[in-house]
């Protein structure tokens, strides 16, 4: 069979098939899990092929995301928690998503920066990537780059969101556990956050916790989920304070993300939400293909031309929607 080569990027160019890049992940090697992730990112054409893969890599991994407002400390506990999860001697893959550049269109920020504790560990793979204008809190392509960092061997993946706020609950789809973070001295964080974010945690982390008002934070945080019914045999949420940047109470949500795991595995709850994982995941992919397709055969012009129907009121959007699938299906 013939093996399509892959051309690396930098200075020097190289070239390595999908079966051999995927092989040098598996065994660890931080260049291979890079390039793998950068075809994934730069939707290459090859990545059907580096799908194909590593599917019988996949399924191990536990996903968790991080998300929370800007400045509740997201980096600082997930540093935090690549340290933890290192003492048990877990392998870590770290996925940061930092708003993008307007120039280059890469990651603004850069988590590589604020995770040095962990540049030299092999066993700790970090990897910045932009939103690119994506909204939700990721970048488009995550759920991809978790495959890659799963069939890689990573026993857990951490996914920090970039921060945008109450639109962003994106990550409950994606993850196993997600981690809502909050701060004392945030205003009215709860009061901003609560029609989103604070409607998707499995575990509510009250950070920065010595500082005036962390007690009110998580009375106020409790309060507000009392509200809430669940039904019986449904997970509660735990409420936990850390001070990151000491390391304080990680070891505490270590715990309660090893507790919600076994409530996962036992309710069953974990297989049902790697099912909607999935199929959210074939569903974007197939409506993007769509897309593309559509935009080939047709361009933007019938676009363009409904579109101005609907502004002189000659057709409304439902039936200018109908004629373009009636195009497309032509």
């Amino acid at each position: 069979m013939t093996q399509t080569p892959v051309t690396g990027g930098g200075r020097r160019r190289s070239t390595a098939s999908v079966p051999d890049l995927v092989a040098r992940a598996r065994d660890g090697e931080a260049r291979a899990v890079a390039r793998l992730i950068s075809l994934v990112e730069d939707e290459s054409p090859l990545l059907r092929e580096v799908m194909a893969a590593l599917t019988a890599h996949t399924g191990d991994a536990q996903v968790i995301g991080i998300t929370g407002s800007p400045g509740v400390g997201k980096s600082t506990s997930t540093n935090a928690l690549v340290t933890a999860l290192r003492k048990q001697g877990k392998r870590v893959g770290v996925l940061a998503v930092d708003p993008s550049s307007p120039f280059s269109g890469g990651a603004l920020l850069g988590d590589r920066v604020r995770m040095q504790d962990h540049a030299s560990d092999r066993d700790v793979y970090i990897r910045s990537m932009a939103s690119r204008g994506h909204l939700g809190g990721l970048s488009w392509t995550t759920p991809q780059a978790l495959r890659v960092l799963d069939a890689a061997g990573c026993d857990v993946i951490l996914v920090e969101t970039v921060g945008v706020g109450q639109s962003e609950v994106e990550i409950a789809g994606l993850a196993d556990t997600t981690m809502v973070l909050l701060a004392p001295g945030m205003g009215d964080g709860i009061q901003a956050a609560k029609a989103g974010i604070l409607e998707i945690g499995d575990l509510y982390v009250v950070n920065k916790a010595d500082r005036d008002g962390a007690d009110t934070v998580r009375r106020d945080l409790r309060a507000m989920l009392a509200l809430g019914e669940r039904p019986e045999g449904s997970w509660r949420p735990p409420i936990v304070k850390t001070v990151a940047h000491t390391g304080e109470g990680i070891d505490e949500v270590v715990a309660e993300i090893d507790n919600h795991r076994a409530w996962l595995e036992s309710s069953g709850e974990m297989t049902r939400r790697r099912i909607r994982r999935s199929r959210d995941e074939i569903e974007a992919i197939a409506v993007t293909a769509l897309r593309k397709r559509w935009g080939d055969v047709h361009g933007r012009s019938e676009l363009d031309e409904l579109a101005a129907a609907v502004v002189a009121g000659d057709t409304d959007p439902y039936t200018a929607a109908d004629q373009l699938l009636e195009s497309f299906t032509d």
